[in-house]
């Protein structure tokens, strides 16, 4: 079974789909019950994995390698190690509570559902491939599901919405096909093998248009990264996907795909171009200080509060920027030590963020289902004046005494309080920069002041004060609600108070990656 397990993790999903199309029209509870079922199976196998991986080893495991191409040298290669094993678990539990916030969906409930399996699938393949064309294949089969998802069943601008999505995406992915393409090309012999091309890129000494072969790629597989993550300025797409998505989507967008951005350059672009990632890192420590306080900042100015924890996760995926930068602490007068927090503190707020990203958007869809709006406050040029006061959310705790103690608990998560997950991955990001990146990180700090405006406030002006009769009659969380964000709450609680676990799994990855990036010795005068 080990050398299945991830085959059937990836591909569980896929026979769900195809199981729909023999269902016959108008079976909609059948569609929801068998979507429910396969990724509930596939979270119980991401459990058993979970369970079964090796903490005390970083090399790749469960692995799976078979010729599928072999006149090009394309390989069905599958693995799992450090970085991979927490995206993984991740994404098999986001899809299944994922499916269970979509219960409601009776719009053509065949295919929402058949493409959220796809979608997982998609994800699912990213994290555990190590064929560069494989894990390019799975990249790309993401990206489709994801627009139609957001296209048919999304908000009113659903269609602009999706198309902006689609055409970023599509550009990072054409860049990263010529970075694939370069690397194929440029490798002796020609692979596609991640392993094999990591031992072999720094051996690319080709120039064209008067610059490194080596530097085009890394510039064209950061820029496919970052349009993912997204990183300043490739980031407008983020804030209307989330804003016109369904709910559920909102949940897997946030808390899967933007992760795929930092996974890729992890996975990728640290190992194969140890060199350009030495150089690079400033770059990348600045560019992280700005998503914090430019997110930050524009999630202050928003009323709508789906769209307010959009530009929340901005900011947050800029913490996770400034760890991956504290890579070279080493070499610039720090420590492995801080080295080592920001690299795993990096990974540990992507798993984190994923998961309270997920529950504020899961509670956003709560309160939008019984109101049928989302704003903090109504917007001042909302076209009834005399209206505008009384649609307004106020004093909610009152009448929604357990939705706002779910809302309590999940913001103060999101603004980094001490024994909540937020608060330690948070707090090793900004001390592995601060090793390395002092005047940097000083800044970046102030995103955390930020973040308790923002949150606190729309807190404040919702669930506290007078209560507005006008939503007297709202009904609290149902129990499907309240199981959907219990297992999110629990590990919130638990990996604040004690998040050993996850570091232990990741922290030997990460400790080889740093160790590699550092061994490049070319740039490292520059």
């Amino acid at each position: 079974m080990d050398a299945s397990i991830l085959t059937i993790l990836v591909f569980l999903p896929v026979l769900g789909a195809a199981a729909m199309l023999f269902v016959p029209r108008g079976q909609d509870e059948l569609f929801r019950w068998i979507a429910a079922g396969f990724t509930g199976v596939q979270l119980l196998f991401a459990c058993w994995v979970l369970w079964a991986f090796d903490r005390g080893s970083s090399q790749f495991q469960f692995e799976v390698v078979a010729a599928w191409i072999p006149s090009f040298n394309v390989n069905y290669h599958m693995g799992i190690d450090g970085l991979s094993m927490p995206m993984v678990f991740l994404t098999a539990l986001l899809s299944f509570i994922s499916i269970v916030a979509s219960w409601k969906i009776t719009k053509a409930p065949r295919g929402y559902f058949a493409l959220f399996l796809l979608l997982d699938a998609g994800m699912m393949g990213v994290f555990v491939s190590l064929d560069f064309f494989l894990f390019y294949m799975f990249w790309e089969v993401m990206l489709l599901p994801m627009y139609f998802l957001i296209g048919i069943w999304g908000g009113p601008q659903r269609q602009y919405a999706a198309i902006k999505f689609f055409l970023y995406t599509l550009f990072g992915s054409v860049l990263m096909l010529l970075a694939m393409l370069a690397l194929y090309f440029y490798s002796d012999p020609h692979t596609f093998n991640l392993i094999t091309l990591i031992s072999q890129a720094h051996k690319i000494d080709v120039m064209l248009w008067g610059i490194e072969m080596k530097w085009l790629i890394w510039f064209a597989l950061f820029i496919g990264f970052a349009i993912k993550v997204p990183i300043f300025p490739f980031h407008t797409w983020l804030p209307l996907a989330h804003v016109e998505a369904p709910t559920a989507v909102s949940v897997i967008l946030a808390g899967v795909l933007l992760k795929m951005g930092t996974y890729g350059l992890l996975r990728i672009s640290y190992p194969l171009l140890p060199d350009q990632t030495i150089v690079f890192a400033v770059a990348l420590a600045v560019l992280g200080v700005i998503n914090i306080i430019w997110g930050a900042a524009n999630a202050i100015a928003q009323v709508d509060l789906k769209r307010m924890v959009a530009y929340s996760s901005v900011s947050h995926m800029g913490i996770v920027l400034l760890g991956m930068a504290a890579v070279v602490s080493v070499r610039e007068g720090g420590t492995m030590a801080g080295a080592q927090l920001g690299m795993n503190g990096a990974v540990l707020q992507m798993f984190n963020h994923g998961i309270i990203t997920a529950a504020l958007f899961l509670l956003v869809g709560v309160i939008y289902d019984r109101a049928h709006h989302r704003y903090i406050v109504y917007p001042s040029d909302y076209k009834d004046k005399a209206l505008r006061g009384k649609l307004g959310f106020g004093g909610l705790a009152v009448g929604l005494p357990i939705f706002s103690g779910f809302v309590a608990l999940v913001f103060f998560a999101g603004l980094g309080l001490p024994a909540l997950s937020g608060f330690i991955s948070e707090a090793m990001c900004f001390l592995g920069g601060f090793s390395t990146f002092r005047t940097l990180t000083i800044i970046g700090t102030f995103g955390i002041l930020l973040n308790a405006v923002y949150f606190l406030r729309a807190y404040q002006r919702m669930f506290m004060g007078s209560p507005n009769e006008r939503w007297s009659g709202l009904s609290d969380m149902s129990p499907r609600e309240i199981g959907m964000l219990a297992p999110l709450v629990i590990i919130i609680i638990f990996l604040g108070v004690y998040p050993s676990p996850a570091l232990n799994v990741i922290s030997l990855t990460m400790n080889n990656l740093i160790e590699l990036v550092n061994a490049a010795s070319s740039l490292a005068g520059m």
